[in-house]
């Protein structure tokens, strides 16, 4: 299973842990699951979380940039998306479609208007937690 994950999820489970963090470390730990993410996407979550508002440490920062490297699948992205609602949105659903991704986890309400897009479901943290990690627990 081919899941897309928004920088915001990421943000939300490295600052606030909760289920973010639990539902980006169940999509980790399981072998048939794959995190994909375009090189524009680990791009953004590099530098969202090296803003200095959030005063990630540098530590964390760290931990992540190896969780990334070793937990994503890098994808190509050759076709964009237009994505008018929010233009910096068009990176996930354009790499979503490329990976043919089962899941976008999202906490962007911009992405309201797309519940899916082509085989992608997009769906909360939560409802990702209800529909996938619940089931294999």
């Amino acid at each position: 299973m081919r899941v897309v994950v928004d920088t915001n999820v990421v943000v939300s489970a490295i600052l606030r842990d909760r289920l973010p963090e639990r539902v980006l470390m169940f999509i980790v730990a399981r072998p048939d699951f794959e995190w994909v993410a375009s090189p524009e996407i680990l791009a953004e979550y590099r530098a969202v979380l090296r803003r200095p508002k959030f005063a990630v440490p540098d530590s964390v920062l760290s931990q992540w940039d190896e969780r990334f490297d070793s937990a994503i699948a890098e994808w190509s992205v050759e076709i964009p998306v237009s994505f008018p609602r929010d233009v910096k949105d068009a990176k996930f659903l354009a790499c979503a479609l490329a990976a043919g991704a089962d899941f976008l986890v999202t906490g962007d309400r911009d992405f309201t208007e797309a519940r899916k897009l082509g085989r992608t479901k997009i769906v909360s943290v939560s409802q990702f937690n209800e529909l996938v990690c619940r089931a294999f627990d």
